[in-house]
């Protein structure tokens, strides 16, 4: 079973991350028609990587897709992304952002969410 630590040290390793933070969200998911017991976990990723430089944004997905191939369907049912070079943000701000929720708001209780490696 994956944890939410190796995944954020395979996210790290395979895309050279600067930064990645990864969010449980399957509990809310709990009635949602695919998820079933041993169907993988909903999670919400956001990575720093100077790999995205130059990449659009379907382009920095299919790298975090390939970089999970064997969790997809297994340890993991999807995934909401947030993706970005090192230029897209200063190093000022790497460690206060905060998680964005589907509103655009922060959500709350949640500050210093980066996870530095």
């Amino acid at each position: 079973m994956l944890t939410l630590d190796g995944l954020r040290q395979l996210l790290a390793e395979k895309l050279q991350a600067l930064y990645v933070h990864v969010e449980d969200e399957s509990h809310r998911h709990a009635g949602h028609r695919g998820r079933h017991q041993g169907a993988g976990g909903h999670y919400r990723v956001q990575v720093v990587s100077p790999l995205f430089t130059g990449k659009t944004l379907l382009q920095r997905h299919r790298l975090v897709y390939a970089a999970l191939a064997e969790q997809m369907g297994q340890s993991i049912h999807a995934l909401a992304l947030q993706t970005y070079s090192p230029e897209e943000l200063p190093a000022s701000e790497m460690s206060h952002i905060e998680i964005r929720g589907r509103n655009g708001y922060p959500s709350e209780g949640r500050e210093k969410v980066w996870q530095l490696f």
